[in-house]
């Protein structure tokens, strides 16, 4: 049976992390706590700077004797450097590549549904959730050092959604193994591999533990795949957006919402909800970005504040909702409001319904908008330049064309 999103109303002591300063010594934390198991999922597993520290932990939790298993993407992790690879061997962590390119790449389709979601269950007591890779946030793969450190955010929870989170990774983990087994033509190892990765997992029901010092809140974790949870997170969105009376903030990194939600958004400011999203102020890459800018008129329009974060990367992919109230709600995941996220990759959220986990959310990122982004002026926009215009039209143009050749309509 597939892990799916379900509303649990038990309560969840969650943390909030900003970018890889916050987020790593936690990890590392729990890594070095760890007694039975570690798995962990990333897009991202890049061995430069902070990101050391990571890897650091997965071979010590592996050489005192903890099962630990790593996922990480074929698109968006290089191969592993010779020397690491020797280290994770002798260590006995276990690394697999979800998707690997082959000769072809991306030239096929079906290849570009990928592995972005970035999870870590800890002995099926602990998880971490959020849009954060294992990447320093003061380095970029392509633009080298930056001056600033990225734009993110992930949490540190515990409670019930501990177990689907430790059901839906160990499903991933055994569903490669038996794939890898079939194209071996290991058939009978194949078969009992897949037949685990099919079945509800005897994970023993992880307590809430002490919630001393730490929220308790109502939490859910929210998935998207291409199976059975194809939506969850889109309409998880719209329903929330549908539902808010006073304010909504959305920091996203590629931002280019379906009619659906863009309907939902314009309908919500219509009826006077304040509105703001930041959004990716730097160049990263060239349809993700200019896609964004043809969506900015009709929400302008409709009196939704936008504002691009420029101090650097905004990576962040997140929402707050009528915080500080009895209704509030907040996502923290990987999930962008793009196609790529919300149709064809694997994704998972973290939503929590709590008032001052949203207030502290809201208070980041305001912040964060007062002191790294830029408002996005209705006169600017409606006068920027030809070749801008034609940028954004090709991007969109190919990011249609994308979908089409996947066989998705957005």
């Amino acid at each position: 049976m597939t892990a799916r999103a379900h509303d649990s109303r038990d309560p969840h002591q969650i943390e909030l992390l900003q970018g890889s300063q916050e987020y790593f010594p936690a990890l590392v934390a729990a890594m070095d706590h760890a007694r039975s198991e570690v798995r962990l999922e990333t897009y991202i597993f890049d061995f430069t700077g902070e990101a050391v520290e990571v890897a650091e932990a997965l071979v010590r939790a592996a050489t005192r004797g903890v099962t630990t298993w790593v996922v990480v993407d074929g698109v968006g992790t290089d191969a592993l450097p010779p020397l690491w690879r020797k280290r994770f061997e002798t260590a006995g962590v276990q690394w697999s590549v979800y998707a690997p390119l082959g000769t072809l790449g991306l030239l096929i389709p079906s290849r570009w549904r990928r592995l972005h979601r970035k999870l870590c269950v800890i002995d099926g007591r602990l998880a971490f959730c959020g849009g954060i890779n294992i990447l320093d946030d003061f380095h970029d793969p392509h633009h080298g050092r930056l001056n600033e450190p990225r734009l993110d955010f992930a949490v540190r929870a515990s409670g019930a959604l501990v177990l689907q989170a430790q059901e839906t990774t160990a499903q991933l983990w055994w569903r490669m193994q038996g794939v890898r087994d079939m194209r071996a033509h290991h058939f009978p190892h194949a078969f009992s591999t897949l037949r685990a990765a099919g079945l509800n997992l005897p994970w023993r029901r992880a307590p809430d533990g002490d919630t001393q010092g730490r929220k308790v809140a109502r939490a859910t974790l929210l998935l998207r795949d291409n199976v059975l949870n194809r939506s969850r997170i889109e309409r998880a969105y719209r329903r929330a957006i549908a539902g808010a009376t006073q304010e909504i903030i959305i920091a996203n990194a590629y931002f280019l919402p379906g009619r659906r939600l863009r309907r939902a958004l314009i309908h919500t400011a219509r009826r006077g909800v304040k509105m703001r999203l930041l959004l990716q102020g730097r160049y990263e890459y060239f349809m993700q970005f200019h896609a964004a800018r043809p969506v900015y008129g009709p929400l302008m329009d409709a009196g939704i504040e936008i504002h691009e974060y420029t101090a650097s990367f905004l990576h962040a992919k997140v929402a707050v909702i009528d915080a500080g109230t009895s209704r509030a709600w907040a996502t923290v995941g990987s999930s962008n409001l793009d196609p790529l996220s919300l149709l064809l990759a694997r994704e998972a959220n973290v939503v929590v319904q709590d008032s001052a986990f949203a207030v502290e959310l809201r208070t980041r990122l305001v912040d964060a908008m007062a002191h790294g982004g830029r408002p996005v002026a209705a006169q600017e926009y409606a006068n920027r330049p030809l070749l801008q215009r034609v940028k954004e039209r090709l991007a969109l143009g190919l990011m249609r064309l994308a979908l089409f050749l996947t066989g998705r309509r957005y």
